[in-house]
């Protein structure tokens, strides 16, 4: 499940949640196919984004996504509980490229 800004919606997407308004009414039920037009209603929403059936991919290569753990845990290399951290954090983006 994945949520993605409305402007990111395609045609043949899968609502993973029902679409609410602010005082909890759904809109659009789980498990809809999203339409060109069901798309266009949703922009008239007052609907942020929304989430949809299926893994995300990331849009950034694993290098940068590497490189950026390692230079956020750089001032804390010698401690031992945020080795551990920086592990589970590695382990996590390597599973998202796996």
């Amino acid at each position: 499940m994945s949520k993605i800004a409305i402007d990111k919606l395609e045609p043949g997407m899968r609502l993973a949640k029902p679409v609410e308004n602010a005082s909890g009414m759904v809109l659009i039920g789980e498990n809809t196919e999203l339409t060109d037009d069901l798309i266009s209603r949703i922009k008239g929403m007052d609907v942020d984004s929304v989430y949809i059936q299926g893994m995300s991919k990331p849009s950034v290569p694993i290098e940068v996504m590497l490189a950026a753990l390692d230079e956020r845990f750089k001032m804390a290399e010698n401690e031992p509980h945020m080795d551990i951290l920086k592990k589970i954090f590695r382990e996590h983006i390597e599973g998202l490229y796996g």
